[in-house]
């Protein structure tokens, strides 16, 4: 991914006084103008402009970004031509603060421009997105998107200056892994997904073996299929390695044969689909059931029946294999979901979509306290508050473009704007709640509600396959999802639902009760006891 296709130049001139190109103390008023070079591109392009300001360059700026810094501005750009500037100033939003905020000191700068695509939907709409590139819906690694070299500055309180960079470096394709005895990799086109987009999408797997799969090709084997966020590598964190204790496991003598599965659905909207039907996303769900997973059982000797496909993931994945186990109860024969994401609407990364009028603070009869989004889970302090979180994933995109876990659940669960893109839950400026988007959300995609009233229909064919383990003080607050989701199923009757709900009392996000190893060994047993026949 470091690797450079072009030899890049960046320059600094200054406003009331000559500036050194290397390294030379501006003003925290400081202008940066941006503009991309014609050697990266002859054509106009259309996208959104960054700036990343860092403390540190161990790591390039751009590889940095996320939740907790460094320094981002973005602005949008439509048809923006070669060596036109692009001013980033006091004036542009920033996260987690504006320029005249960023305090004293040194730091490293770096521009990305990040190319958007039309896509002519097959709803009628024209929308601009940036297209996947098999990289997960990551601007700052995305081929074809192009960046600066990363340049050295001391803000201070020197007149003010103008720094400008040049944006000239192309990001080169993503190497996906060969195959080996053990992983296999596959990339379809969907014809479902290209129809609704009105461009090419793609969607792929990459698949794991058991061991003796070569030496008994009459065979046929259970799959489990790992959800989550989009990812090349093998399923479980599999690595051919001596220190790879998944590895050790898989390949020991006696160790249960599976064909283990991860799939990859990335979205304009997301590295990952939430492989559902939408109307913003498109028929995720009938590409991957109707398209992907008859092609894995074509090419590999899978049991080609709903007892024999089990599912796991967390957080994203830990939402998608619940919820793909409730929405085809008869295709899985079970789940195990780690930190769903929120299966419930009452706690959405602290946002109640039942009861708050504004996502950004609890209003109470005389105060108003802001709505945390992000804590601590061993000390429960606050992190990231409500209105932190989205004023970043606005910075990294306007109209839902940020790839963002707000905007990916709005395109998700939400309805269409009037404009294409997806209607917003709530105001990113103001926090104002849309009432008539939250009970879309309620409608349509709260997990407890559709058990709740689709009981009598998928229950019966639910029984002993919903597990859920999930940590009591989860980052995002994602274990209240899971206590009304319980609330309902442990009081379920005619049929009860017969699953499992295990909490890790302590447990963060990242809590775990078994080790894939353990997981597959669980996974055996509920398949001998749920099919006899199974051996």
């Amino acid at each position: 991914m470091k690797n450079k296709f072009l030899i890049a130049w960046l320059f600094l001139i200054g406003g009331l006084s000559s500036v050194n190109a290397q390294h030379k103390a501006v003003s925290n008023k400081t202008d940066f103008k941006l503009a991309f070079s014609s050697i990266a591109s002859k054509e106009a392009i259309t996208g959104r402009m960054f700036l990343i300001i860092a403390n540190s360059d161990t790591i390039e700026p751009r590889l940095q970004v996320g939740r907790y810094g460094p320094y981002l501005f973005g602005v949008d750009v439509t048809n923006l031509k070669s060596s036109q500037p692009v001013t980033v100033d006091n004036k542009v939003l920033g996260y987690p603060s504006l320029m005249k905020d960023i305090p004293q000191g040194t730091y490293y700068v770096q521009a990305v421009l990040s190319k958007y695509t039309q896509f002519k939907r097959s709803d009628g709409h024209t929308l601009w997105m940036h297209m996947d590139q098999w990289e997960g819906q990551n601007w700052a690694r995305s081929p074809g998107n192009i960046y600066s070299k990363v340049m050295k500055i001391t803000v201070n309180k020197t007149p003010n200056q103008v720094v400008k960079l040049t944006v000239d470096q192309i990001i080169p394709p993503i190497a996906v892994p060969p195959d080996t005895k053990w992983v296999k990799h596959i990339k379809i086109q969907s014809a479902k997904l290209t129809a609704f987009w009105g461009h090419p999408i793609f969607i792929g797997a990459t698949i794991l073996l058991p061991k003796g799969y070569e030496d008994h090709p009459e065979k046929h084997y259970p799959t489990v299929y790992e959800q989550g966020h989009f990812s090349i590598g093998a399923p479980f964190r599999f690595k051919e390695a001596a220190d790879n204790q998944f590895y050790q496991d898989w390949t020991s003598a006696g160790f249960p044969e599976f064909i283990a599965i991860t799939i990859q659905h990335p979205s304009p909207y997301f590295d990952d689909s939430y492989a559902v039907n939408t109307p913003n996303n498109g028929p995720y769900g009938d590409a991957i059931h109707e398209e992907l997973i008859p092609e894995i059982e074509k090419q590999f000797r899978c049991i080609k029946e709903g007892w024999a496909r089990l599912l796991t993931g967390g957080s994203t994945g830990g939402w998608e294999s619940f919820a793909l186990q409730c929405l085809y109860p008869e295709f899985y024969g079970g789940t195990w979901s780690y930190s769903p994401d929120p299966l419930d609407f009452h706690n959405v990364e602290g946002i109640n979509v039942y009861e708050d009028k504004n996502a950004f603070y609890k209003i109470h009869e005389y105060y108003k306290v802001p709505t945390a989004n992000t804590r601590y889970p061993l000390t429960g302090d606050v992190r990231l508050t409500s209105e932190q979180r989205n004023t970043m994933e606005v910075v990294n995109g306007t109209l839902g473009r940020s790839g963002g876990q707000l905007d990916i659940w709005s395109s998700v669960f939400g309805p269409i704007g009037t404009d294409g893109y997806f209607k917003p839950l709530f105001d990113k400026t103001t926090g104002d709640m849309d009432p008539s988007v939250a009970k879309y959300w309620i409608d349509n995609w709260d997990m407890r509600v559709y058990l709740e009233k689709n009981w009598a229909t998928v229950g019966p064919k639910l029984v002993g396959k919903l597990n859920v383990i999930a940590g009591r003080t989860d980052d995002f607050f994602l274990n209240f999802g899971v206590y009304h989701m319980e609330d309902f199923l442990v009081k379920t009757k005619d049929p009860y639902y017969g699953g499992t709900i295990t909490y890790g009392d302590r447990g963060g996000h990242s809590y775990r009760n078994y080790t894939s190893g353990e997981l597959i060994k669980v996974m055996d047993a509920h398949l001998k006891k749920m099919h006899p026949a199974y051996k």
